[in-house]
């Protein structure tokens, strides 16, 4: 519809404000669903989005604290491991991944932080019934996000797991802390190269713009492998469309948000971790 045909918003000073902070924040899809749940729960609140840079980020939490009706946020890229820091208390979830991406706001102020990134995505898959129990995985990446995954793709019974990342240190220390949270999945630095995989990953930022180079190595890809993708916009990213062209199983990132809209509404009311 038309901006002139469109209903205003019912936004009073009694709306239960949240935000979703990143940067870039174009691209983010959160916002539109949780909307559109919250009020499908019958409740008065609102979701925005903000552009909080990096150098930014401590200013804004700090602001947050004196925001009565601002009672949660989302933290997306590249803001997820710093939160873990930022926040008062995080759950135990979230201590062992070493990332945050949900914040509840309580009455006093405090921050609680929680990591929902793995769980709905993990989920997102399972929904769309690919089996992870006692498969090999290959992930691209060793960010917030895929830390979370790796947690997920642990305790969804996955039995090793193959990761592509510049750096070692990044993937030794999410080996370093699954085997701390006592989770027995073999952990590897890989090459950019899926074969042998039943399921790829990509858990980082490119595909995002037109000009991102492949996040990893898709000619490697075959019929069959499930592909999978983190990155909601543009829905169909140059990595999909080429597993598509192989005859690849693509699972796109919005079906693992949609998992994942309904762990962060039940956080925010207090139904998740609270403690």
């Amino acid at each position: 519809r038309s901006m002139s045909s469109r209903e205003p918003l019912a936004i009073s000073g009694k709306t239960r404000m949240f935000s979703i902070i990143g940067d870039p924040i174009g691209q983010v899809r959160t916002t539109e669903m949780f909307n559109r749940l919250m009020a499908t729960r019958g409740k008065d609140a609102l979701m925005v989005p903000l552009h909080v840079p990096t150098s930014a980020l401590n200013n804004f939490v700090s602001s947050v604290r004196s925001i009565a009706n601002l009672q949660g946020f989302i933290a997306t890229v590249p803001h997820k491991v710093a939160m873990a820091n930022l926040c008062d208390r995080i759950s135990p979830a979230a201590a062992a991944v070493g990332a945050v991406n949900a914040v509840r706001r309580t009455a006093s102020g405090e921050l609680c932080g929680e990591i929902l990134d793995g769980i709905g995505f993990v989920r997102g898959l399972e929904v769309a019934g690919i089996e992870l129990a006692g498969q090999q995985v290959f992930m691209a990446g060793a960010g917030g996000a895929a830390r979370a995954i790796a947690f997920a793709l642990a305790d969804a019974g996955v039995r090793h797991l193959r990761i592509w990342n510049r750096t070692r240190q990044r993937v030794d220390e999410i080996a370093d802390r699954l085997v701390q949270a006592g989770h027995l999945m073999q952990v590897e630095l890989a090459s950019d190269d899926p074969t042998g995989c039943a399921v790829a990953i990509n858990a980082t930022s490119l595909g995002m713009s037109a000009d991102d180079t492949l996040p990893f190595d898709a000619d490697r890809l075959v019929r069959g492998q499930v592909v999978a993708e983190v990155i909601m916009t543009p829905a169909t990213t140059a990595l999909l469309a080429r597993a598509a062209e192989l005859g690849c199983v693509v699972c796109p990132g919005a079906p693992m948000l949609d998992c994942q809209i309904e762990l962060m509404a039940d956080f925010m009311e207090g139904k998740l971790w609270a403690s």
